[in-house]
């Protein structure tokens, strides 16, 4: 089983590699969307801007190798943070389409008068797992605590998608979702100590 963290200039890739390993797991960092079809399951991690992000992944030949990944060939993907907000239909905070394996939008955090958010919600919080059977949750249905950095969240439009979700100062968004071989989860598992190695270990065995 070989574990692929897509590198195309976005996000925390040895930190997620070096969770894997904590967990007894093997990963290897692909740079070149050729060598794709040698992993049996990727990683597509994220920070930064939507629109970036999508160009950097158009503009250096990713989506068609991903798309037949899988949509074509059902292997699983995990998208963290602004990588879980890229499998989604489009972004608030950008313009370009996003890659609509999820019927999701991704909208901003309000933080007028009636809601008083504090933007980007940052630090520790927990996920509310509404989906028992998922299995990157397995042993992690209780009180768990994941590390957050965003500004922007995912709208899932079909509520089966939704496996966990989190509560921010009375409103409630979307912190993970899943669709058969697809899933995706806001927080930074690699920055969320002995609840997000158990995740990773649990997406290696998926």
């Amino acid at each position: 089983m070989k574990i692929g963290i897509i590198d195309y200039g976005v996000g925390n890739i040895l930190s997620i590699q070096n969770m894997l390993k904590k967990s007894g797991n093997k990963s290897e960092i692909l740079s070149e969307p050729e060598m794709i079809d040698k992993f049996d399951k990727l990683i597509l991690p994220g920070v930064g801007s939507f629109d970036f992000a999508m160009n950097k992944l158009i503009n250096h030949s990713w989506v068609e190798p991903l798309s037949n990944f899988v949509l074509e060939k059902k292997k699983p993907i995990l998208g963290i943070c602004l990588g879980m907000q890229l499998l989604c239909n489009n972004s608030e905070e950008g313009q370009l389409k996003g890659l609509s394996w999820i019927n999701a939008n991704v909208k901003k955090f309000k933080t007028d008068d009636n809601f008083k958010l504090k933007v980007p919600h940052m630090g520790w919080n927990s996920v509310e797992v509404r989906n028992l059977n998922c299995k990157i949750y397995e042993e992690l249905s209780g009180l768990n605590k994941f590390y957050f950095v965003h500004s922007y969240y995912v709208d899932c439009l079909e509520n089966k998608d939704i496996i966990g979700v989190t509560k921010y100062n009375g409103s409630e968004f979307v912190s993970s979702f899943n669709k058969e071989n697809i899933y995706g989860v806001q927080f930074h598992p690699e920055k969320s100590h002995r609840y997000g190695l158990k995740l990773l270990e649990n997406f290696a065995e998926v």
